[in-house]
């Protein structure tokens, strides 16, 4: 897996930002066998939410992402959510704004579409996140859902502390009415929570039957024995990564050993 960290001067957020991106890449046993550094396509991605207090480090230091995604043949692309819970503040001036929203659904992939081989698809194009991720996939999924193929939310929640700015773009639960009157369906979503997490476990017990209720594609899991810890998203972005729905090309080879 080739991994960028990236930085650039985003004219969303009026400041330099940085980003991790992870592209498939030759492997050891590949450089025997004809190798080349063109892709047959774009590649697949999967925009991945970290929590609070993290950054766009947190899932490469924490899990096997780089690897689960290589052997996969997925790109995945990590942004900094600096605990703005992923949704637009937008401050007195443009130098005090935190537009994260609006960041992470229109500058970030237009930024790494054109720079990367990502496909535009909306077919190969995943969102999912832990904790504040999860509550960011899910704004992102309900303002978007003809963006995205498929979501994931690990310990995630309906709302987060300081995320109540009376937009409803941002009260997912308030947003599902709508969809239900307006006839609307959320890409499948792929739900997940530890059964000793104590911070979120029954909060997710409720938005998943309100989802299943609204008539929503969820799958479920609740995981004994975890709380609220990296070793269950671990093993979370591993089990996503199996189950989300792909279409591209490289699906067909099916998890790779590399």
């Amino acid at each position: 897996m080739a991994k960028f960290l990236t930085n650039f001067i985003s004219y969303t957020l009026y400041r330099t930002v940085d980003i991790t991106v992870v592209i498939p890449s030759v492997t050891s046993p590949e450089c025997r066998n004809n190798p080349s550094h063109i892709p047959k396509a774009d590649y697949p991605v999967l925009y991945l939410l970290h929590g609070g207090m993290n950054n766009h480090h947190a899932w490469t230091a924490y899990t096997n992402v780089e690897f689960f995604a290589e052997e996969r043949q997925i790109a995945v692309v990590m942004m900094s959510g600096e605990n703005k819970s992923y949704i637009d503040h937008p401050g007195s001036n443009m130098f005090d704004s935190a537009n994260f929203f609006t960041f992470l659904s229109e500058e970030l992939p237009e930024f790494v579409k054109a720079m990367f081989p990502i496909s535009h698809r909306p077919e190969d194009t995943y969102v999912a996140g832990l904790s504040m991720g999860g509550y960011g996939t899910l704004v992102q999924g309900f303002n978007w859902p003809e963006r995205y193929r498929a979501l994931g939310v690990f310990s995630g929640g309906a709302m987060m502390p300081g995320a109540d700015t009376g937009d409803i773009r941002f009260r997912p639960l308030d947003m599902l009415d709508n969809f239900v009157a307006e006839g609307k369906k959320l890409p499948p979503i792929y739900m997940s929570c530890g059964t000793e997490d104590d911070m979120v476990y029954e909060h997710n017990l409720m938005l998943k039957d309100k989802l299943i209720e609204a008539g929503m594609d969820v799958t479920w899991e609740a995981v004994e024995g975890y709380g609220h810890e990296w070793r269950f998203w671990n093993n979370e972005i591993e089990k996503f990564l199996d189950w989300i729905p792909r279409t591209d090309i490289y699906a067909a080879q099916g998890k790779r050993r590399i």
